[in-house]
């Protein structure tokens, strides 16, 4: 392992040298890609260095053995040293798992509301809204591509972009069933409810990972409904487009103009059409199926959120939070982290 760290620092001093190259620097998408690798590999070497302290420090340590006046302290230090040399080893073998060539792709998010009715829609909004707090905290952009909303302020469905740095990769375990308990405003006698939002994460597919051929697609345009503006229900500017090969079919009508819509449509159909190929490429490979943290299925229960207890609970790593406010407001990171350190454990030891 110490071999391979040698190699990657090797890279990244030769990195930190092309960047200072005034020639490269003028190359603005040349530059870019270079300061994303040296980012990517600054981690690991900084814990590659640290290690080649401690492990320095332990060897000076053992020489002072022999002195029985500094027995007490050299066993303290070695006790400290040791335990922080096997968390810089455990990181730097997590470090060493091979990236999933997804995760830095932007997402495309799809909340729909499920059993629970209207209870179930304020609850898709709440979600809505978190996961929109938690954009806003990492700096990524928001773009609503479609929505169906309710006269109470609750989501049938929605589906938005985010777009900012590993988007996909902070976020894909998010996809799967969130329940919800508490007590909805209409009930009278204080009974807490259970109901259910959906959600899907995507990673956004550009034009090269998918080539949609409109000879393929049947669109169809009508007059947008709901909330949305003055040109509701006076132009045709709502799109529908229904991919016949696959018979996925995607709508947009938030947007005033019919070409953005289908523009939006189009991105979203592309993105659909992506994550079923990556969906078929994980069922065949046997690693996938032994993974239980973010196996992406919408029908997996992965999290409930009980406001009576204020107890975020998340079933696939067993981690209860009692922070449901701070969570709900985009403090998704204390569940976040964690699911992405036990898929990369569950990874390591699988390989």
């Amino acid at each position: 392992m110490l071999d391979q760290f040698q190699e990657i620092e090797h890279k990244f001093n030769e990195l930190e040298r092309k960047m200072s190259d005034p020639e490269l620097i003028a190359d603005v998408s040349l530059y870019q890609s270079l300061v994303k690798q040296h980012a990517d590999l600054k981690t690991g070497v900084d814990l590659h260095k640290r290690l080649k302290i401690v492990l320095a420090d332990l060897s000076d340590l053992e020489d002072l053995k022999s002195d029985p006046e500094m027995q007490d302290f050299v066993d303290q230090e070695m006790n400290s040293l040791t335990t922080e040399k096997d968390d810089l080893e455990k990181k730097l073998k997590l470090f060493l798992i091979p990236k999933d060539p997804e995760d830095e792709k932007d997402a495309i998010v799809e909340i729909r509301s499920g059993t629970g009715g209207d209870e179930a829609a304020l609850f898709a909004a709440t979600l809505y809204r978190m996961y929109i707090k938690f954009a806003e905290n990492n700096g990524w952009k928001v773009d609503i591509l479609s929505q169906n909303v309710t006269g109470l302020g609750g989501i049938k469905e929605i589906s938005f972009s985010l777009a900012g740095n590993n988007v996909y990769g902070r976020l894909k375990f998010e996809s799967g069933t969130h329940r919800v308990q508490r007590v909805p405003d209409t009930e009278s006698s204080g009974r807490i409810h259970t109901s259910a939002a959906t959600v899907a994460i995507m990673p956004e597919a550009e034009e090269v990972d998918v080539d949609i051929d409109l000879k393929d697609c049947r669109v169809d345009t009508y007059r947008a409904s709901g909330a949305g503006g003055q040109h509701v229900n006076k132009t045709d500017s709502a799109v529908r487009i229904t991919h016949l090969p696959s018979g996925l079919v995607v709508s947009c009508q938030d947007e005033r103009s019919q070409f953005q819509n289908k523009d939006k449509a189009l991105r979203l159909l592309r993105t659909k059409l992506y994550e079923v190929t990556l969906e078929n490429s994980r069922k065949e490979q046997s690693l996938a199926r032994k993974l239980q943290v973010g196996t992406g299925d919408r029908s997996q229960k992965i999290r409930t959120y009980n406001y009576p207890q204020s107890r975020v609970t998340d079933h696939r790593i067993n981690v209860t939070l009692y922070a449901l406010d701070a969570i709900l407001n985009g403090d998704l990171n204390q569940l976040v982290e964690p699911l992405i350190e036990a898929y990369q454990l569950e990874k390591m030891m699988s390989s």
